[in-house]
C-alpha cells in the first residue's frame, strides 16, 4: 500500500500531499507578495527566476530558454511537469498596496500568484519524499473549499491507515518548469520544447492553471478539449498616394481604403468562419499621417486573427489577406499584409481533464466543465510533445485581466496549488499508460 507516516501513523500519498501542501502556503503567500513587488518583463526574468530557484528544494537545475530553468525533484522514471510563468506585463500598477511594483511593470496576469503556487506543490512532494509530512490542520482563509490538508486526519482509518487512491502508487517525480516570456513572443513554452528538456526528463505531462476573474472564487475550470484560441498578429500597410486634404480626387487616401479594410474583415467572423468555429478579428492599432490638412502616403494597422479551430486557421489568414488586398485595391491602393504566427489552439487531454475534475469535485470544489476562451496560451506548445491539461482558478476581483488593477487576494496561492496539485495526482497515476514525450522542432 502507497503511503508515509504522519506522526507514526501510515497515510496515504494523496493525504501525505495535502497536509504538507498546507504546511507551505503562509511561505508561498509571502513568496508571491515578494514576486509581485519587483515584477520582471519578459526577457528580463534573471531576478525573478533567482528567487524562486531559492524558494524551491533542493536539486538539479537546468537552465533553458534564455532566463528560464527547470527543477525536479523526485528520482528518476517518467515525470509530470508543472509550470509557472516568470514574466510581468509593461503595465504600471494601480492598486495601491504595500508591495504593488513600482518599476514600471506589473504582475497584471496572475503570473506571481502561479509561481509561488508551483512552489509550495514543489516543496510538498520534496516533503512527502523525504517523509517529512506535517498533521493536517483546521483550514484558514489562505486556502478555499478544496483547502489542502483540511480535515484529512479524520481520514485515517481504525488500523491507523489510509488506502492511497486508486491508481497512485507513490510519488511520481515533478519537474517544476519556470518560464519565460509567456506574454510575449517568440514563446518561452516554443523555446522550452525546442530543448529538448523534457523529453530528458521523460515527462509524460504537463499541468497548468491560471487565475480567471470571468469565474467566482471556489470554482475551477477544468473542461476537455480546446479551450483556448490560437492567435497569431498581423501587420496590414495600405500604400496609397498622398497629397493636399483640398484635392482628394488628386490622391489616394489610404486611410479611407484601411478603414473600409477594418470594416470588411469582421464579415469574415459573421460570414466566411463557420459559426460554431469561434473566430475574432481585432485591430489594436491603426496609424496614419502626420498632418490634419493632408492626405498621407500609408497607413498600418496591427491585431490579432483568433480562432478555436486549428483546421480554419490556416484558411482564415488567405481570406484576411484576400479581403484586405482586394478592398484597398477597390479604393485605388494596394495592402501589404503579414502574419506573424503564434500560438495553436490549446487542447486539454480528455483523460486526464476527467480524472482531475474528479479529484477537485471529491475535495469540495464547483467544478466547471465548460469554460473556453479565444485568450490564448503559449502553454498550448506543451500539448505537442505530451498529455497537458491547462485549468482556469477563479478569484476575488472585478478587475480583469492585464488590468492596472488587477490583484488577487491571498486565496488565490492556495486555489492554485491545490488544482495544480489535483492535476499532478491525476497525471501521476497513468503515467504509465501516457504515451513518452515527444520531441519537436520549434514550431513543430
Amino acid at each position: 500500500m502507497a503511503g508515509t507516516f504522519v506522526d507514526g501513523r501510515k497515510v496515504g500519498v494523496e493525504v501525505a500531499l495535502r497536509a504538507a501542501l498546507r504546511r507551505e502556503l503562509p511561505a508561498a503567500v509571502a513568496l508571491r507578495r515578494e514576486l509581485h513587488a519587483v515584477p520582471c518583463v519578459s526577457g528580463e526574468e534573471g531576478p525573478t527566476l533567482r528567487r524562486v530557484l531559492a524558494a524551491l528544494p533542493g536539486g538539479v537545475v537546468e537552465h533553458v530558454a534564455g532566463t528560464g530553468a527547470v527543477l525536479r525533484v523526485g528520482g528518476p522514471g517518467p515525470a509530470v511537469g508543472v509550470r509557472g510563468e516568470l514574466d510581468a506585463l509593461p503595465i504600471e500598477e494601480r492598486t495601491g498596496v504595500p508591495w504593488a511594483g513600482v518599476n514600471g511593470a506589473m504582475h497584471a496576469c496572475g503570473h506571481d500568484v502561479h509561481l509561488a503556487a508551483v512552489v509550495a506543490l514543489a516543496r510538498a512532494v520534496a516533503d512527502v519524499t523525504a517523509g517529512d509530512v506535517p498533521v493536517a490542520t483546521p483550514s484558514d482563509p489562505l486556502a478555499g473549499p478544496g483547502a489542502a490538508g483540511a480535515g484529512v486526519v479524520e481520514a485515517v482509518e481504525a488500523d491507523g491507515t489510509v488506502e492511497a487512491a486508486e491508481g497512485v502508487a507513490g510519488l511520481v517525480p515533478l519537474l517544476a518548469v519556470l518560464q519565460p516570456r509567456e506574454e510575449s513572443f517568440p514563446s518561452g513554452a516554443l523555446d522550452v520544447v525546442a530543448s529538448g528538456v523534457l523529453g530528458r526528463h521523460d515527462v509524460r505531462a504537463m499541468i497548468g492553471a491560471h487565475v480567471q476573474p470571468v469565474l467566482p472564487e471556489g470554482t475551477i475550470a477544468c473542461a476537455p478539449g480546446p479551450v483556448n484560441a490560437a492567435s497569431d498578429e498581423f501587420r496590414v500597410t495600405v500604400k496609397g498616394g498622398e497629397g493636399h486634404a483640398a484635392y482628394p480626387h488628386l490622391t489616394r487616401d489610404p486611410v479611407l481604403a484601411m478603414a473600409q479594410v477594418i470594416v470588411a474583415a469582421q464579415q469574415l467572423v459573421s460570414r466566411v468562419a463557420d459559426p460554431m468555429a469561434p473566430t475574432v478579428v481585432t485591430f489594436g492599432t491603426v496609424n496614419a499621417g502626420s498632418a490634419p490638412n493632408a492626405v498621407p502616403g500609408e497607413a498600418v494597422a496591427r491585431g490579432t486573427l483568433r480562432t478555436m479551430s486549428q483546421e480554419w486557421r490556416g484558411r482564415l489568414h488567405r481570406r484576411f489577406k484576400q479581403v484586405a488586398e482586394d478592398t484597398a485595391r477597390a479604393y485605388g491602393c494596394n495592402a501589404v499584409v503579414e502574419i506573424l504566427p503564434g500560438e495553436p489552439v490549446l487542447i486539454n487531454d480528455r483523460p486526464l481533464a476527467a480524472r482531475t475534475g474528479e479529484r477537485l469535485r471529491e475535495l469540495g470544489w464547483a467544478v466547471n466543465d465548460e469554460l473556453r476562451s479565444c485568450g490564448a496560451d503559449d502553454f498550448a506548445r506543451y500539448g505537442d510533445v505530451a498529455a497537458s491539461l491547462m485549468m482556469f482558478v477563479g478569484v476575488d476581483t472585478e478587475s480583469g485581466l492585464h488590468s492596472p488593477a488587477f490583484l488577487p487576494g491571498d486565496a488565490a496561492v492556495g486555489a492554485v496549488a491545490e488544482a495544480l496539485l489535483a492535476g499532478y495526482l491525476a497525471a501521476s497515476s497513468s503515467t504509465a499508460a501516457i504515451r513518452p514525450c515527444r520531441h519537436r522542432a520549434p514550431g513543430g
